[in-house]
């Protein structure tokens, strides 16, 4: 009965993204990508001489979890040169920025989780190893899979108390994790979560965005315009990451409320870099204001906000801060605040942020701070303006970030995937 009903939402799902795709771009993007998927994708592995024996296939729902999976791939290519990748994405919003990703063969997007479509992709791809990024767990594909006998691992998967497959409508769906050779998890709680369903299969590993972010920091990427923004006053920079409007109401109600005499400079990189989102949020700030794009033939020195109108920098831009606020926790949920606390700098956000381990843990240590409204932001910028509360925050997070790396080298040097490598 129950995967009567999972087939029944898994075809309703398919019907109405096609619903939605009539004038929604996201829905029609997540359709188009997967018309005629199986034709191209056979066309690409014969024009890329693709051998199956050497592919490896990575599973990421979007763009967080690329990132989770990206140390992994880029460690996997670096000590096994001839292994191909298969890389796959469910939404667009990660498929649309990485289809062109260096390291991968061969990129595409999942096809949607009948049995008919598992059964063909499997035949299909037929790779030697599977990691599946930290989320999703579609049955008839993990099941086909596991029917083939073709390793499969999880890897950054984090479960909690009140996850699907710990309520009574959860357990028909459990299947799905004995289906994975291994599961390496975040932390202690999802492997005692994981134990008390009586799956023991799991290691604690950690996260592997950590190596990712810390190779940020390796690479020195530098910005000649940004250095020059810096350096123009003698003022310290919050980096405003990944906002939304919520977000950027408490920023520029800051900013507004001391432009007088305003502290901290401001760069802000928004989630959306539409021109049209851009000018209205230039129009709500009552100090100069100037888009990236529009720098490099302007005095520098005149403006104390810098819009960034560009994808791809922000996650460089945190060694130029003093403390960041990251977007998203007013809304779906809180971006990514690792890339700024490897740079030691402490961070603000909104309140969603429960489901992220990382921020849990820096609240509770004072290395990151969750605001309400634009008072508690002001409260908590002030309060770091205090030499010695900020020297404190910034430490918590410098201290979280060597704690919790090395996921990467300990998941490839496993003895459960050392063995399907080697």
């Amino acid at each position: 009965m129950y995967f009567f009903g999972y087939n029944i939402g898994i075809f309703l799902y398919g019907f109405v993204a096609k619903i939605l795709a009539l004038f929604q771009p996201k829905a029609q993007k997540w359709v188009k990508g997967r018309q005629d998927l199986f034709q191209q994708l056979q066309k690409e592995f014969a024009v890329k001489g693709i051998d199956k024996q050497q592919l490896i296939w990575f599973h990421c729902s979007s763009l967080g979890e690329f990132e989770q999976g990206r140390p992994l791939i880029e460690a996997i290519k670096k000590q096994y040169p001839n292994e191909r990748i298969l890389l796959t994405f469910f939404s667009p919003s990660g498929y649309e920025i990485r289809k062109n990703y260096a390291l991968a063969d061969v990129v595409t997007y999942l096809p949607l989780d009948t049995k008919k479509n598992a059964k063909k992709f499997v035949e299909l791809v037929q790779p030697k190893l599977v990691f599946w990024v930290k989320y999703e767990y579609w049955y008839h594909i993990l099941a086909a899979l596991h029917q083939r006998q073709i390793p499969t691992f999880l890897v950054s998967g984090i479960f909690r108390a009140n996850h699907f497959f710990f309520s009574p409508f959860g357990k028909a769906h459990r299947r799905c994790l004995h289906f994975f050779e291994h599961l390496f998890v975040q932390n202690t709680v999802s492997k005692k979560h994981l134990a008390s369903i009586n799956i023991t299969h799991a290691t604690v590993a950690g996260d592997t965005r950590l190596d990712r972010v810390l190779a940020i920091v390796a690479a020195e990427k530098r910005f000649s315009l940004i250095e020059r923004f810096v350096e123009a006053k003698d003022k310290a920079v919050i980096i405003c990451g990944s906002t939304w409007s919520p977000d950027e109401t408490i920023i520029t109600e800051y900013i507004n409320g001391h432009k007088i005499n305003l502290p901290y400079r401001f760069i802000i990189a928004p989630h959306e870099i539409k021109p049209l989102k851009i000018k209205l949020l230039q129009e709500k700030i009552a100090v100069k204001s100037i888009r990236y794009s529009k720098l490099a033939n302007e005095n520098i020195a005149d403006y104390d906000v810098l819009i960034i109108d560009n994808i791809g920098m922000l996650s460089a831009l945190y060694r130029y801060g003093k403390i960041a606020y990251i977007g998203g926790a007013f809304g779906s949920g809180l971006h990514n605040i690792l890339e700024p606390i490897v740079f030691g700098l402490p961070v603000v956000f909104g309140t969603k942020y429960q489901k992220f381990e990382e921020a849990v843990d820096l609240v509770r240590t004072k290395g990151a701070f969750s605001v309400q409204n634009y008072e508690e932001f002001k409260a908590i910028i002030q309060q770091l303006s205090k030499e010695e509360n900020y020297q404190e925050s910034s430490a918590k997070a410098k201290r979280y970030v060597i704690d919790n790396q090395g996921a990467t080298s300990l998941i490839l040097q496993s003895s459960q995937v050392r063995s399907f490598l080697e």
